[in-house]
């Protein structure tokens, strides 16, 4: 069997679980992961047995709705590439819009340091993968970047990403909700927080496979209480934020006003930025 061949299979078993172009994005990237090729280069070269058997491995675990960064162990995120696992959120291109905000406003020279001897301070709150943090360093090298979370499968995670990307980051294990912690960090001239912010009611709304396989942790937040984290970033803020500095947040895109009313209320300058697809997505609120 030729690999086009094996695509075309792989394209047609997944169309029983996803939608059809979902298929065979996934179908394509299966074949380019274990080929270790682009899927124009290996169509008509014969794949091996051993081969056959990995993607059929693969297959039975996306048929169940099991994510494919899951079951390949790795998700691309503003252009690096990140192992995944259960214990972390699957990146999102929201949250590159998020990363992209902040390099530009930092090439931009949006932000003045104190001295040209010391760098610029980023803490990322809540970095399961390391997506963020580590991004960030690599497009801002000259900055120092710190990330905490409370999970510490999460931090091995993210520990991990940052030695396989050649990047320096200050991981700390912290659960940020408690404020006697916050005792125990700097300040900064930038924080940036991809919070839980979906309310527990939404997710009869959310798919299969979010639900089931990623951290209910790093998703969900009390009805009751659905702008938790963002109330908690303010605060903290309002302590460790550096004099000029900035919070940037992704948020539900259903609570914009919400968000940006509860900035504005403890004395921050808010800008709210829509995302590719339209939706109120990330804030930005400055001192």
């Amino acid at each position: 069997m030729t690999w086009q061949e094996q695509y075309q299979h792989l394209r047609e078993a997944l169309t029983a679980a996803h939608e059809p172009s979902e298929a065979e994005a996934m179908a394509a990237l299966v074949v380019e992961h274990v080929g270790k090729k682009k899927l124009h280069h290996l169509k008509q070269e014969y794949i091996s047995a051993e081969e056959t058997q990995q993607i059929d491995r693969i297959l039975q675990q996306l048929l169940t709705h099991r994510p494919l960064q899951y079951v390949l162990n790795e998700a691309w995120f503003y252009g690096l590439k990140f192992e995944v696992n259960e214990s972390v959120l699957i990146p999102r291109p929201e949250t590159e819009e998020l990363v992209d905000w902040i390099v530009k406003d930092v090439r931009g020279r949006k932000y003045d340091v104190r001295s040209e001897a010391l760098p610029l301070t980023i803490l990322d709150i809540g970095t399961g993968s390391g997506c963020i943090p580590i991004a960030l360093k690599k497009n801002l090298p000259e900055t120092e970047v710190s990330a905490i979370d409370v999970c510490s499968d999460a931090l091995y995670t993210a520990t991990t990403n940052a030695v396989n990307n050649e990047k320096e980051i200050k991981f700390q294990l912290l659960d940020f909700l408690d404020e006697s912690n916050w005792s125990e960090l700097s300040k900064y001239d930038i924080i940036v927080s991809n919070p839980p912010y979906i309310k527990t009611t939404e997710a009869n709304t959310m798919s299969k496979h979010v639900l089931e396989f990623e951290p209910h942790k790093a998703l969900f937040v009390p009805d009751e209480d659905a702008l938790l984290f963002y109330r908690k970033i303010a605060d903290f803020a309002l302590q460790h934020l550096q004099p000029n500095g900035a919070v940037y947040v992704e948020i539900n895109q259903q609570l914009g006003k919400e968000t940006v009313d509860l900035f504005q209320q403890k004395g921050f300058a808010v800008e709210l930025k829509k995302d590719m697809s339209g939706n109120e997505r990330i804030v930005k609120a400055s001192r």
